[in-house]
């Protein structure tokens, strides 16, 4: 691992107030109207809006980390080579390209959506209620964790994006948020059925946790398939 990675990792896990206030200004002091800009400088002011190349991979390898983290609930129900928490998020955008068309529903985000909604778990893992942690401060930390991985990609309206859809679906504000926390579950219960499936576990907990709690019409049709075809190999 480079020296300039690994040093780009330490506001990673400090999480001071202070820095973040310190940071905080510097973004919107960057990010403040300019006044008679020209076309071109328009033009360049929209390309630095990306991230660098730097930014990017450090980025990017940081994500890395939810490749190789295994969700926990799995790990704890005692699952052989369980899911992790990239292979959870991509299923969940696969659900949102392929569901039908919604009233008032923007599909796109959605996608969106469903592959940033766990990301701040590179930094924190994946914490479950079984952790004992409150819901505050698991949300707590997980801002904590996103504001600083939006800063290691450089801010910008990528990192704007990507916080912007984290806040979105963690305070279920949306149609678009309720949708894609329905597919959270439905991915979800539709694992547990596979390895129940291919490895013979009872994982009754996992569908008792989503029962009643879908918010949309496609939610509670996917979860009822999905209950169906649990009873019958039942």
């Amino acid at each position: 691992m480079s020296r300039v990675f690994c040093k780009s990792l330490i506001p990673l896990l400090a999480f001071s107030s202070s820095s973040s206030a310190y940071y905080s200004a510097q973004f919107r002091f960057r990010h403040s109207r300019r006044p008679n800009v020209s076309p071109m400088a328009t033009e360049a002011s929209s390309s630095s809006s990306s991230p660098s190349p730097s930014s990017a991979i450090d980025f990017l390898t940081l994500c890395h980390r939810l490749k190789t983290t295994k969700r926990a609930g799995w790990v704890r129900r005692g699952v052989n080579d369980p899911e992790s928490i990239a292979d959870h998020m991509y299923r969940m955008g696969v659900m949102a390209l392929i569901s039908a068309d919604l009233p008032g529903v923007d599909r796109d985000k959605c996608i969106k959506m469903a592959i940033v909604h766990d990301i701040a778990e590179a930094i924190v893992g994946d914490i479950t209620p079984a952790d004992g942690i409150s819901k505050d401060e698991k949300s707590r930390r997980e801002r904590a964790a996103l504001e600083n991985m939006c800063k290691l990609l450089g801010g910008g309206s990528r990192a704007k994006e990507i916080s912007d859809l984290w806040m979105e679906y963690e305070e279920n504000s949306t149609l678009e948020a309720k949708v894609v926390k329905d597919f959270d579950k439905v991915e979800m219960i539709l694992q547990a059925l596979e390895y129940e499936n291919e490895q013979g576990k009872d994982l009754d907990e996992f569908f008792q946790s989503t029962a009643g709690k879908f918010q949309t019409e496609v939610g509670k049709a996917w979860a009822s398939e999905v209950a169906s075809r649990r009873k019958k190999s039942n």
